[in-house]
Formats: C-alpha cells, structure tokens, sequence
C-alpha cells in the first residue's frame, strides 16, 4: 500500500499537483503529436519522440543534486521488471496507440482513452487488491461521462483494425498503471522513467527499424525540416519525459485508483490547448469540461479528508 505522508496538509497536496500536471502534459502533448502525425510516420515518430524524452530525463537526472536509487538497484529483480515495464508503455502501448490513432478520427480516440481509468480500477482490484471506495468509483462515472460530453464528435470514426489497436493502448497503459504501483516503493521518478524509457526506446527502434524491411514501408525521417523535428522532440518531451516523471511522482504516494481518476482531465487539458489555437468550444463541451473538473475534485477531496481521518486515529 502506498505510504502514508503529511502531504495532505498542503493547500494543494503534491501528488495532487503531480497528476493534474501529467494529465496537462498528455492533453497537449496529444494535440502536437496529432499534428505531426500528418508528416512523419507512427512508428518513427514513437523513436524520435522517445529518443527526445530520454535525453530531457538523462539531463535532468544530472542536474539532480540526489542521487537516483532506482538506477543504483536495478540489481534486485523487483528493479528490473519495474524497468521491463517500459517496454509495455510507452513502447507497446503508444506504438499501438499511434498506430490506431492514424486509422481513427482524434475524436474517436480520445472517446476510447476514456476507458483507461475505468480499466485501471478493474486491474487494480483484481492485482493489488485495491479498495474502491463508492464516492470514487460514482466520481469516476461522472467524469467519463464528461469525456464524452467534451470530445464527442458526429463524425467521430475509423476503421476496426485503428479501434483494435487503440483499445490495446488502453489496456496496456492501464496495466503499466497497476503493475507500477505494485513495485513502485522508494524508487526516485526520474531514475525509474528514464530506465523505462530507454527500454521503451530500444523497442520503438527494433519495430521501427523492423517495419522499414517490410515491402511497402517506406518511411524516411531525412526529407523532414527543422519545425517538424522540433515540434516531433518536443511533444516527446512533453508527453512522454514531463509527463511520466510527474505522473510516477504522484503515484508514489496514492493508490493506483486514485492516480486513475485524474486521467478523464487529460481530454479537457487537450481540448483548451485547441481552443488556445482557435477551436472554440461549444455549450456541450463546456459542459461536460465542468463535469470531469468537478468529479477529479470530488475524487481528491474525499481521498484527502479520508486519509485526514486515518491519521487522527493514530
């Protein structure tokens, strides 16, 4: 179980921080990554956005006054499949994901991201043994019926094999969720991300470089300027550098339900990035944008007095 710390007494609790700051980082990252989608290839992109991540986390690592422990252990088999874990997101899930997502409409995948959290609660039970409390679970109902509210789409589409592929995203990070928490003890974040993301890197290159081989797939990444790479390193490092480091930071400390529930605010995040470039929201959207706010809340709060009340007993 995750430990218990006087974190609560904050204002805003760090962990609480931490997670709202992923979701952010995913939300924008997802509209950046769609647009660079229209110039460069899924599984090449996957490797240039990794490669980009795990320098930003290398450079951060160094700059750390404290040593990463996580890096030191990687000796103890607990240590070694939490890096393993890598492989399964953000290698397998994303390559998946960013396979689907150039089949499907944004709309139509971000309405099947939706079920990441509601698979995170049921991994959870079933592997740690989570408790999950009625005021949560009712929180999270909510809050994917804001999704929903906020992403639909009339011509939200795609072709079976792109939902397939992405719901195979889905399950795949929501189990990395789970099977993280069940790991994750002491281990500093970065240390951990960056490990996970050079595994996750080495397997976006071998599928990358794998895919070339096969007639027909004829990717480059030579004919691409400067904007495009920028745009392509830069999305690495927002969604997968900034946003899993902070994602483990807050995992850390609440159980894998909890850090479930703040995912629905990623489409919200990714929703006001397109509305900073012009794609007004409608009645609707706002709306259901007020819903998975108000659910996350809800959810935060009644873990925190929860926790407030746990402690007073001691």
């Amino acid at each position: 179980m995750p430990r218990t710390t006087s974190y609560h007494r904050a204002l805003i609790p760090f962990p609480v921080l931490c997670l709202v700051a992923a979701t952010a980082c995913w939300g924008a990252g997802t509209v950046v990554t769609k647009q660079v989608l229209d110039d460069v290839d899924p599984l090449p992109l996957l490797a240039v956005q990794l490669a980009a991540s795990c320098v930003f986390l290398a450079l951060m690592r160094l700059g750390s006054r404290a040593r990463v422990r996580g890096i030191r252990r990687t000796s103890s088999a607990s240590n070694w499949r939490l890096t393993a874990l890598g492989v399964l997101n953000p290698g397998l899930a994303y390559a998946l994901g960013l396979l689907g997502l150039s089949r499907i409409t944004a709309s139509m995948s971000v309405l099947l991201w939706a079920a990441e959290p509601v698979l995170i609660i049921v991994f959870a039970v079933a592997v740690l043994s989570e408790h999950v409390p009625l005021a949560r679970a009712a929180a999270l109902a909510v809050a994917v019926c804001g999704v929903v509210l906020v992403v639909y789409q009339p011509d939200a589409s795609g072709d079976a094999l792109g939902v397939l592929l992405t719901l195979g995203a889905v399950g795949a990070c929501a189990m990395y969720t789970v099977l993280t928490r069940l790991l994750l003890l002491d281990d500093a974040a970065v240390g951990v991300v960056l490990v996970q993301q050079v595994a996750a890197l080495l397997f976006a290159v071998t599928l990358a470089v794998g895919a070339r081989l096969i007639p027909g797939q004829d990717w480059s990444l030579g004919s691409l300027d400067a904007t495009t790479w920028f745009a392509a390193a830069g999305s690495g490092i927002l969604y997968y550098g900034l946003a899993f480091w902070l994602f483990l930071a807050g995992l850390r400390h609440v159980p894998a339900t909890f850090a479930g529930a703040f995912i629905p605010l990623t489409p919200v995040f990714g929703v006001a990035v397109a509305y900073l470039a012009d794609e007004r929201l409608n009645g609707r959207q706002w709306a259901g944008a007020v819903l998975v706010i108000g659910a996350t809340a809800g959810a935060a709060i009644h873990q925190l007095l929860r926790e407030a009340a746990e402690l007073s007993k001691d």
